[in-house]
């Protein structure tokens, strides 16, 4: 077995690039000597570093702690270490099994949405809802899937994930008067618990609702179908109208498989 080898073989050997290599040198964590020729060889005594920095890379540390353990490596040192990656791996833990928990719930509820029917009517009897919301004049799709980022930028800690909460958006009543369905006030995002800057709530009580399948066109003659079935059953509206995307782009690029419910809160007369 050869007692050095040269930067090519060893980027081989452990998948690491030769720029990464070059790095670690210019850190002093390597120290190759050069041949006649000037390149660099790399002693087997020095390679076990190179385990190490991929391991600890691996869990987040820096190359400046990585370089602070290596610099003063003893006994001490790497059981401080162990302990500081079993916390860290801990951590990890918990956010995976937090993450593939919101993945079961998405995929529980797509799963129902294909079942759902579509183009009736209901009333239902909901609770208060808790909400988070960005207000910003919206009259094409586009700028509504900016506002929603802007919205999930905002509130990052809450909704770390796009995709794991119900988006909802209000239509704008000033715009509805005069005939267009497709002008927006506002989107928001239904809380799944209570938190200290939620915005607004939606309050629990009676609500119209209808679901409609396909491209978003198709509001104005649902929206006309709640006013009808309003008028009627003896009911007056009396919230804004909007819309909560159940199924959208965040799942398909196909609009005839897109998933909307028309929401609005109504009394009798």
């Amino acid at each position: 077995m050869k007692n050095v080898y040269k930067i090519h073989e060893i980027s081989q050997l452990y998948g690491i690039g030769v720029d990464s290599l070059r790095y670690y040198e210019k850190l002093g964590i390597l120290k190759p000597r050069r041949d006649t020729n000037g390149y660099r060889l790399y002693q087997l005594k020095d390679l076990y570093k190179l385990n190490i920095i991929r391991d600890l890379r691996q869990l987040g540390f820096s190359m400046a702690q990585i370089k602070e353990y290596l610099d003063g490596q003893n006994l001490g040192q790497t059981l401080t270490l162990l302990t500081q990656e079993e916390s860290l791996l801990c951590r990890k833990i918990e956010e995976f099994t937090a993450r593939r928990q919101v993945l079961r719930q998405r995929i529980s509820f797509l799963e129902q949405t294909r079942e759902q029917s579509v183009g009736q009517v209901t009333l239902q009897q909901l609770p208060q809802r808790l909400c988070v919301q960005l207000s910003e004049r919206m009259t094409r799709d586009e700028e509504m899937d900016f506002v929603i980022k802007k919205l999930q930028r905002k509130y990052e800690s809450v909704f770390p994930h796009l995709g794991s909460q119900t988006i909802g958006a209000f239509f704008s009543p000033e715009d509805l008067r005069r005939g267009l369905s497709n002008v927006f006030t506002s989107v928001f995002f239904i809380l799944e618990q209570e938190e200290a800057d939620m915005d607004f709530t939606l309050p629990a009580g009676q609500y119209l609702s209808c679901f409609y399948r396909g491209d978003y066109t198709q509001n104005s003659r649902w929206l006309a179908a709640i006013n009808n079935f309003a008028a009627q059953n003896g009911l007056h509206l009396t919230g804004v109208p909007f819309e909560l995307y159940h199924v959208d782009n965040r799942e398909t690029m196909r609009p005839e498989e897109f998933l909307t419910e028309l929401q609005v809160q109504a009394e009798p007369d």
